[in-house]
């Protein structure tokens, strides 16, 4: 079966019956109409992934990886904050009427900063460390930028990319500060494990771990029933991902580069609401 739905299921069971409930409080979350979105959560969920192993996709439930992907490289490869560049409209919600987030997201990653080795983006040191100074400790990427934070459409829920070379192996950290497990939790480690075999295969390296470090992992109320049920669902095997062997430069990956074969999941839809 799929490692990433035996981590999921056990990550929402221990939600559901571990996890705190916010209804005494007043929240910034609301459903469409109105009402306020509460949930239940479990403060710091910390999973790992072998990358070299496995892709941790869901079979649960459809995960529509081309989607994800599609968010990932406008963000880290367009390094756009604008709503026209993103095949879906999953940020529609939080663009102004000029299609932009503000400063968020893939703004942050084209900010260039003075290093003594020159002036680079965030993404562009992380590719010049992971060739030149493989052993550093020092490569990582942050979009919580208290400066901008005002004039972001939204702050950003994964801000944190940590990385590190193990002999030959690439391992990553990734850093969330708020998780809605339902409609956000595979889609944001799929696409993340998706970055990390891109800078793999741009840096010369294999992949290794992705660990996710979730601070408020969280169920919305209105998602607990989708939940219950999906976690009774037949489990699969992961497909078998592949990348195209002809790309090999960061820039140059497309969403036709990966590839999933024998992908199968539990088909049944669901309506599922979004909190914004």
């Amino acid at each position: 079966m799929s490692k990433a739905d035996k981590i999921f299921v056990k990550n929402v069971k221990d939600i559901l019956k571990h996890g705190v409930w916010d209804t005494d409080y007043e929240v910034r979350p609301k459903w469409k109409d109105g009402t306020p979105a509460h949930t239940i959560k479990k403060f710091c969920i910390v999973n790992r992934y072998d990358l070299s192993k496995e892709f941790p996709i869901l079979t649960l439930r459809k995960i529509q990886y081309k989607n994800a992907i599609d968010e990932i490289l406008w963000i880290w490869q367009k390094k756009s904050n604008n709503v026209h560049d993103l095949s879906s409209h999953i940020w529609d919600s939080w663009a102004d009427e000029n299609g932009t987030i503000g400063k968020a997201y893939g703004y942050q990653m084209g900010v260039k900063h003075k290093y003594k080795e020159g002036e680079f983006d965030q993404v562009d040191r992380v590719l010049y460390d992971l060739k030149n100074n493989p052993t550093s400790r020092r490569i990582l990427t942050n979009l919580y930028v208290h400066s901008d934070l005002s004039e972001m459409g939204l702050y950003p829920c994964a801000y944190s990319m940590t990385f590190n070379v193990s002999g030959n192996k690439l391992n990553a950290i990734l850093n969330q500060r708020s998780q809605d497990m339902l409609t956000a939790n595979n889609w944001n480690v799929c696409q993340y494990a998706v970055l990390v075999h891109m800078f793999a295969r741009a840096s010369g390296l294999e992949v290794g771990e992705l660990v996710h470090v979730i601070a408020d992992a969280h169920i919305y109320d209105r998602h607990i029933p989708i939940i219950k049920e999906l976690i009774k669902s037949k489990q699969y095997k992961a497909p078998k991902f592949s990348i195209d062997k002809n790309v090999t430069d960061f820039y140059d990956f497309k969403i036709s580069s990966f590839n999933f074969e024998n992908y199968k999941y539990n088909n049944k839809k669901y309506k599922i609401e979004v909190a914004i």
